[in-house]
């Protein structure tokens, strides 16, 4: 028969290794996480507590670390190297006043959307720049997500989540999607474009995610793009299709390589 003591020390054991497994599984999550998710999921865990408090389970300290697992930190973010840093972005040679269309030649189709470089100069000049030295062509769509936030992230030569031209760019246009709500995000509607970055200020580099469906996150993405109607089909297409091996997060089932990108003035 088994004692109350003993009942209580398996209890107890049991609560800890699914702390442990908890913590493992985040580690793992952590590794893939790329750019754009490391404060996204900060913004989804809060959304979804009360349903996981409603769910009931353990007690309160225990839900304490299941929360604070999915929550991003130092080690989650893949941030820029320091020979990243180092390196100056280009030198203006854009039309400040002009708008632009970036074009991606991809594997599910051809994607585009209009920059206003009024609005976002700096980011504008970087693809413009990049794009003339075929720094995407052969990269791929390397991210996509379906859960919580609805994106498809692209724009890093590794194809991890970690690459980067070498050299970062400063936040632009964060106040174009309004007021963040109590919850401390603001809506992305389908069809943005959107730079990606360590969840830290002015950390953008060449990585960005195109919203398939509208997405709650912190303001703190620049927004600098909208897909026009036929390239939010295709990559709705993507989404639809999920995420390779099953899960919400990873690479694309359908995969997206990209084998030209182009930035031209309108």
């Amino acid at each position: 028969m088994v004692t109350s003591d003993q009942r209580r020390r398996q209890l107890a054991r049991e609560k800890y290794e699914r702390q442990q497994q908890r913590r493992e599984e985040a580690r793992r999550r952590t590794r893939r996480l790329t750019l754009v998710i490391t404060s996204a999921v900060a913004v989804v865990a809060v959304i979804g507590g009360a349903t996981y408090l409603a769910a009931g389970g353990d007690d309160d300290k225990d839900k304490t670390d299941a929360a604070a697992s999915q929550s991003p930190s130092a080690e989650a973010s893949p941030s820029a190297s320091p020979t990243e840093e180092a390196k100056p972005e280009p030198a203006m040679k854009i039309d400040k006043k002009a708008r632009y269309t970036m074009s991606l030649k991809t594997s599910q189709g051809d994607i585009a959307f209009t920059m206003d470089a009024s609005k976002t100069p700096h980011t504008t000049n970087s693809f413009k720049s990049l794009a003339d030295k075929k720094f995407f062509d052969g990269t791929k769509c390397h991210r996509l997500t379906t859960d919580g936030i609805f994106v498809l992230q692209c724009g890093d030569p590794k194809g991890d989540g970690t690459g980067g031209p070498g050299y970062t760019i400063p936040d632009e246009n964060l106040t174009a999607l309004g007021k963040a709500g109590a919850d401390g995000s603001v809506t992305y509607p389908a069809g943005t474009v959107a730079m990606a970055n360590t969840g830290q200020a002015h950390t953008g580099g060449s990585q960005f995610f195109l919203v398939y469906k509208d997405s709650k996150l912190p303001p703190s993405y620049t927004p600098f793009g909208t897909m026009d109607a036929k390239s939010l089909k295709a990559v709705e297409a993507i989404g639809k299709a999920g995420v390779e091996g099953g899960g919400a997060d990873g690479a694309p089932k359908k995969a997206v390589d990209i084998s030209k990108l182009t930035v031209d003035k309108v």
